[in-house]
C-alpha cells in the first residue's frame, strides 16, 4: 500500500520520491534511535517538520480538501501498522481499530492557542496564595508552582515504596485495577507491570549498591479501595477554588536519579497539579511546535512540599530526578 509523502517535504518532486508508510516509519525510527532519541521524541521531531512544512503552504480550498482526504487516508493506515513498526514485530492486523498511539495522538491534537505561552519565559512561582490570588491563574494554562503547597500533607512522612508495597499486595484486585483500568507507566526501565515492581529485590527498590540500575515508574489508580487509603494523607490542594472538584484517578510517580518521563504530551480531561512528596525533581517544558516562534522552553526543581500546576495537555514536557533520595510525586487533575 502505498502514500504519497511529496507534498510533505520540500524536495519530494517525482513519482520516485513517493516511499510506503513502512519505509518511512521505519527510516524514521532507525534515524532516532541513531541519535538516542526515544518513541516519543521522535513523534515530537516529526510532528514539528509536518506542520512546519504545512504553515509554509497556502493552498487553494480544492487543495484543502484533497489534503484533508489524504490526511485521513493517512492515519487509517497508519493506525493499523504504526505501533507495529516502530516496535519492531510483523505486522498483524489488532483487535482495536485505533491503539493508544503516540503519533496518532501527536497528528490529531488540536492546534494550541499560543497564549498559555506567549511573552512568558518562566514559572510563576507562588508562596502562601489565597484561593483569590490563585484563581488570576488557575485556567490560564501558565506553569505555575505553589512553594510549600502540600507541607501539611501527612503524605509527606507516609509516601514511599514500602508503603505502596503493602498497600496494593494487600489490597485485593489492586494489582488487576491498574492492568485493566488504569495505566502503567515503565519509562526507561524493562518492568512489564507494577506487581514486578513491587517484587524487585530490596537492594534494586531501595538503591542500596552503586551496582544497582536506577529505575523510574509511573502508574495511576482506579481502585476505590486504593483511593480511599491515599486520600487520608492528602486532600485538595488548599488553593484551588472552592467549587473546584479532583479526578476519581490518582496519579503516583517514584523513582531515582536521572531522566523520568521524556518529552510528551499528555491526553487528559483537564489541567493536573503534580505535588512533590518526596525528594526533588526538575521540569523541563517545550512550547507545541506551532507556537516556538513567540513562546521559549523554561524548567524549575520542584523540592518536597511543593506542587506543580501544568496544562500537561499543551505544555510538551521531561523529567529529571535530581540527587541520591527517591523521588515520589502525587497527582491529579482539577477543574
Amino acid at each position: 500500500m502505498m502514500i504519497s509523502f511529496r507534498n510533505l517535504f520540500k524536495n519530494s518532486k517525482s513519482e520516485k520520491d513517493f516511499i510506503t508508510l513502512k519505509d518511512f516509519l521505519i527510516t524514521m525510527k532507525e534515524h532516532g534511535v541513531k541519535q538516542g532519541l526515544n518513541e516519543k521524541e521522535i513523534f515530537y521531531i516529526m510532528n514539528s517538520k509536518i506542520k512546519e512544512s504545512f504553515a509554509k503552504k497556502k493552498p487553494s480550498v480544492c487543495s484543502k480538501v484533497f489534503m484533508n482526504f489524504n490526511f485521513a487516508l493517512f492515519l487509517l493506515i497508519l493506525v493499523t501498522i504504526s505501533s507495529v513498526i516502530l516496535n519492531g514485530k510483523e505486522f498483524s492486523l489488532n483487535r482495536c481499530i485505533v491503539e493508544n498511539n503516540y503519533l496518532v495522538m501527536e497528528i490529531t491534537r488540536p492546534i494550541t492557542n499560543c497564549d498559555i505561552c506567549k511573552n512568558i519565559d518562566s514559572f510563576t512561582v507562588l508562596e502562601d496564595v489565597t484561593k483569590e490570588e490563585f484563581s488570576k491563574y488557575a485556567y490560564l494554562g501558565h506553569p505555575l508552582l505553589v512553594r510549600g503547597g502540600c507541607s501539611n500533607w501527612t503524605a509527606l512522612n507516609v509516601f514511599d515504596y514500602d508503603f505502596f508495597k503493602q498497600l496494593y499486595t494487600s489490597t485485593e484486585g489492586a494489582y488487576r485495577s491498574v492492568e485493566e483500568e488504569c495505566q502503567f507507566f515503565p519509562f526507561r526501565t524493562t518492568f512489564l507491570s507494577l506487581q514486578e515492581v513491587f517484587n524487585m529485590s530490596e537492594s534494586r527498590a531501595k538503591m542500596l549498591s552503586k551496582d544497582e540500575e536506577t529505575w523510574y515508574i509511573g502508574w495511576s489508580n482506579c481502585n476505590p479501595d486504593i483511593s480511599s487509603v491515599l486520600r487520608q494523607h492528602y486532600s485538595k490542594p488548599y488553593f484551588l477554588p472552592d467549587d473546584s472538584e479532583l479526578s476519581a484517578i490518582d496519579w503516583i510517580f517514584m523513582g531515582y536519579k536521572g531522566p523520568g518521563a521524556s518529552m510528551h504530551l499528555d491526553y487528559v480531561r483537564r489541567p493536573s497539579w503534580q505535588a512533590q512528596i518526596r525528594g526533588r525533581k526538575t521540569w523541563y517544558l517545550l512550547p507545541p511546535p506551532e507556537c516556538e516562534d513567540v513562546c521559549t522552553s523554561m524548567n524549575i526543581t520542584v523540592h518536597r512540599g511543593d506542587i506543580i500546576l501544568i496544562d500537561t495537555n499543551q505544555w510538551y514536557h521531561t523529567t529529571v530526578i535530581e540527587g541520591d533520595e527517591m523521588s515520589v510525586t502525587l497527582g491529579s487533575e482539577y477543574d
